[in-house]
């Protein structure tokens, strides 16, 4: 079956092509450095690498603090970062800057796999959360490269989906050396899937490792006395189509209880951020944009975040956050992200990419659930109007926190024999 599924993808790669064209309308950098995805590279890189892949920001925000963990262990290790996505590029650039090589993750074409494992030779191969590539695994077994799938999640979903194919996919996964799963529960969908009892191991999830850096505090301390010192700041982060409309129309209701509220978007996808400004000025709000590095005047009503990789700094300095992809039928984004920062979190209906994250914080009264825009409304004025309350979200948040901590260290020892 592997090679009808290499055929159809090689013969479909003329329009792999037009297709990052085609996005690239929307968004540019679709357009450049292509030749990666095809397995071209035009400069020289280090070979003998510990290769990590992660498809876009959320799944490299979750490996940076690993990479940190090994880099400052093993200082002379050779690292190579591949992602999918711009946006998660743009981000291992800026985080990783020049500690580590990065690429586009090639197509999974076996030419195209054939050309990245000659250029870069790994010696190690390490996927987070769960990327199946049939090749890239393929092309892993034939060179005897240890591969290990880390942070792996798998939904009741996507089991059913993969079940279809079954046969193939327990041939794709007898290929991974180890799959070190978030949960008990992802265990036992990989297990049912079809892998090897000695193949599954359950390390909880890295994303609970995440700390504050210095510099992001330094950074929120300017951003809170130069930016917004007058506001007080509702942010809706990661935020889809369809959810700014509604976020606009409580903001409005919101606004004359609260005369110094700022509602600060930050879209999930950089394509939009003209569409959401569009939006907000047809309902006449004043907007200023962070790009345009204006301080927000004393009438400004929207502030949008129409740049990438900040997102953590200004959790920081909002009062209360919404994280979006969970108002629309999107499965919900990261939420720890402003847990971490010491934020009281608030979240839509639509939670199952997190969904364990989520249950975890709303047993523990460290979160808010609404279920439509009224009670959206509802939960914000509720936590800027007691301090008490918004004190007790938080601290909640932080016990849940700090009783999931661990992974990283776990995920580290399970490599670190590949790693010597």
């Amino acid at each position: 079956m592997r090679f009808a599924y290499s055929l159809i993808f090689s013969l479909l790669a003329p329009f792999l092509w037009i297709r990052l064209y085609w996005k690239g309308i929307k968004a540019p950098a679709y357009r450049l450095r292509w030749q990666e995805r095809f397995g071209f590279y035009s400069n020289p890189h280090n070979q003998d690498v510990i290769w990590f892949h992660a498809v876009s920001v959320g799944e490299a925000e979750a490996l940076f603090p690993l990479i940190d963990s090994i880099l400052n262990r093993h200082p002379s290790a050779k690292m190579l970062v591949t992602t999918t996505t711009p946006t998660g590029s743009a981000r291992v650039k800026a985080v990783l800057n020049n500690r580590v090589d990065h690429v586009y993750l090639p197509y999974d074409i076996p030419y195209c796999v054939g050309r990245f494992m000659r250029h870069f030779k790994p010696k190690l191969a390490v996927i987070v959360e769960t990327e199946i590539w049939p090749n890239l695994f393929s092309g892993c077994k034939q060179r005897n490269i240890p591969l290990f799938l880390i942070n792996a999640r798998l939904s009741e979903k996507s089991l059913r989906n993969y079940q279809k194919i079954g046969r193939f996919i327990q041939s794709v996964l007898s290929q991974i050396t180890l799959i070190v799963c978030q949960t008990p529960e992802d265990a036992d969908r990989f297990l049912v899937l079809g892998a090897a009892g000695e193949q599954v191991v359950n390390s909880g999830n890295i994303k609970f490792d995440r700390t504050l850096s210095q510099e992001n505090q330094a950074k929120g301390n300017i951003l809170k006395q130069e930016l917004f010192s007058k506001f007080t700041i509702w942010l809706a982060a990661s935020t889809h189509k369809g959810e700014e409309e509604s976020l606009i129309k409580v903001f409005l209701n919101l606004k004359p209880l609260f005369p110094k509220l700022l509602l600060a978007i930050a879209p999930r996808h950089p394509e939009r951020f003209a569409e959401v400004k569009n939006l907000c000025e047809k309902n006449n709000l004043k907007v200023t944009t962070r790009s345009s590095q204006l301080a927000c005047e004393a009438d400004t009503e929207i502030f949008l975040i129409d740049t990438m990789g900040e997102l953590g700094v200004f959790y920081l300095v909002a009062d209360v956050a919404f994280v979006g992809g969970s108002l629309v039928p999107i499965g919900g984004h990261n939420v720890l992200e402003a847990v971490t920062a010491g934020t009281p979190v608030i979240f839509g209906p639509y939670m199952a990419n997190f969904r364990r994250i989520a249950q975890g914080l709303l047993e523990r009264n460290a979160a808010i659930q609404c279920q439509d825009p009224a009670h959206i409304q509802s939960s914000v004025r509720l936590l800027l109007e007691s301090p008490d309350e918004n004190k007790r979200f938080t601290d909640n948040a932080k016990i849940f926190m700090e009783a999931n901590r661990g992974a990283l260290e776990r995920i580290y020892q399970i490599l670190k024999p590949s790693l010597d």
